[in-house]
Parts: C-alpha cells; structure tokens; sequence
C-alpha cells in the first residue's frame, strides 16, 4: 500500500514532532487535536524549530513554508477519512485509546492502517475493538522524535506482514530506523530494557547510596549514556515513567516492576519534571 497522507491524532510534544518530521518528508499531514489551541501552540513550536534552522542557513525559508504548508490542522476527528495511515499520539490510558480506535474503524476507510505511538501498552487489545486487526500495529516513535532516530514496530497478534512491511517503508522515507517487535508484550524492547533502570536509579537514590546528581554522573560518565535516569525522566515526564511501571507491574504480576515511592511523592507534589515547568527531581534554573 502506498501512503502519501498521514493522520497524527494528539499534538502534544510527541505528536508534534510525529507531524514534523512527517511534513518534511513529504507527506501530507492531518494533524487532530481536540484543542484548537493546542493545535496552534503545536504550529507555532514547528514553525520556531524551522526558524531556528533558516538563521543557522541549514534549511531555506522556501523548505520551511512547504513543510508548514502540508500540515493540516482539525478538531474534526472526522478529518481522518483522508489518511493513508493514522498515528495515534495522546495520552497513555487504554481506554481512552479503545475509544479513539473504535471511533477510527468506522471513519477511515478499510485499507487505512491505524496505529498507536504507545510505549508500553498492548497494541493486540487496541486492535481487538477494530474490524482490521491485520492492519493495525505499534508506531513508538521516541522522544523528541524530530531528533530520535529508533522507531519500535509493534506486532498485535493479527497483524500482518504486509502492514509491518509498509510501516517499515514509512520509517526509512522518515529517515528513521525501525525494529521490528515480534510479540505484542508490555514495555516493547525498549521500554522493557530502560524501566528497570529508572526504578533501581530511583531505589538507589532512596536508599541514600548515591546523590541523584551523582548518579546521573554515574550512568552518563561510566556508561557513556546521554543524560542520566534523573534527567531523562524530568524530560519525559516523572508520571509517565510510573504509570509505565505500574502498567507492567500489572500486566506481569511481578513485583520486581513496582514504582518506588520516591516517585509518587513527587507526583502527589505535582512535580513531573518539564512539563510542570522544570520542576521534578531536579528544579530548573
């Protein structure tokens, strides 16, 4: 199947760079929010980006106006009609992206493959409220996707090799390199190698071995990481690292996936890192 039109649902920080670097490539872009006004801060935040680019002479101001120029914005869900593939970028809830998929089947037509940008959560169950199983897969693209180059292609149980083999095309025309994951299961491989990680970070921390600024020194000058546990999660956000442990937790039914306390008290404080305006583990200056 050839795609040429891609829908991105969610224009928050992921979807907002999915629709980027979509539109750069090539593709037109239906970008949906139920916010107009989250859509226009998502424009806004391409357009500097773009601005930053045109200064440093790396793009010209005739590359970003095409860019801008093949991204279209909507609060109408109904939009999606038009799309060759529709990514699926809100927030992490199973419900909530049940609903959306269940919305989608009956607006895209049959040969449109839908597909959810979730880092943890079981494409196979999201699949199961459509009437295209085969054409429905995980598209976990990584954060900030302008600048990330791996993208997780998840399998749902039904999926088939056709779908796996055109998402791979989209990923390569994206300049990005996808794996495949071959088994539907909680956390993927990425998710399912780092989370253990940030929990014995967070443990470590609680049980006064090490500084949190000294462990970040640890895993970014001993393992030659590019920011440490503490810092990737005030950039990602501190609730979402929890609820992806408290999700495997659940799924696995083992204890070893347990969100640490530390992590809580700072949620209840509403202390989640950049998007509480720098306030997590760290507190921006």
């Amino acid at each position: 199947m050839s795609i040429r039109t891609i829908g991105v649902i969610g224009s928050g920080s992921m979807g907002t760079g999915i629709a980027h670097i979509a539109a750069q490539s090539g593709y037109e872009v239906i970008l949906n929010d139920v916010s107009a006004q989250a859509l226009e801060r998502s424009l806004g935040s391409i357009a500097a980006a773009f601005d930053k680019l045109v200064a440093k002479g790396k793009v010209s101001e005739a590359v970003k106006n095409e860019t801008l120029g093949r991204i279209h914005t909507t609060t109408e869900l109904t939009a999606m009609a038009k799309a060759d593939l529709v990514i699926e970028a809100i927030f992490e809830n199973l419900e909530a992206k049940c609903d959306l998929m269940k919305k989608l089947d009956t607006i895209c037509p049959p040969e449109t493959i839908l597909s959810s940008n979730t880092s943890t959560m079981s494409i196979t169950k999201m699949a199961a409220v459509t009437g295209r199983p085969d054409r429905f897969a995980g598209l976990h693209f990584f954060n900030p996707a302008t600048i990330m180059r791996l993208v997780e292609v998840i399998r749902g149980y039904y999926t088939s090799d056709a779908t796996i083999e055109t998402l791979m095309t989209v990923v390569r025309s994206l300049g990005k390199e996808g794996i495949e994951v071959k088994k539907d299961t909680p956390g993927f491989v990425v998710n399912r190698l780092m989370l253990p990680q940030l929990r014995e970070a967070v443990l470590v921390y609680e049980e006064g071995i090490a500084s949190i600024e000294d462990i970040d020194k640890a895993m970014t000058l001993g393992l030659n990481h590019p920011m440490g546990p503490f810092t990737l999660m005030d950039y990602t956000g501190i609730d979402i690292a929890y609820d992806s442990l408290n999700y495997l937790q659940a799924e696995l039914g083992e204890s070893r996936w347990s969100a640490p306390q530390a992590m809580k008290r700072l949620i209840n404080a509403k202390r989640l890192g950049k998007k509480t305006g720098g306030k997590g583990w760290y507190t921006a200056q």
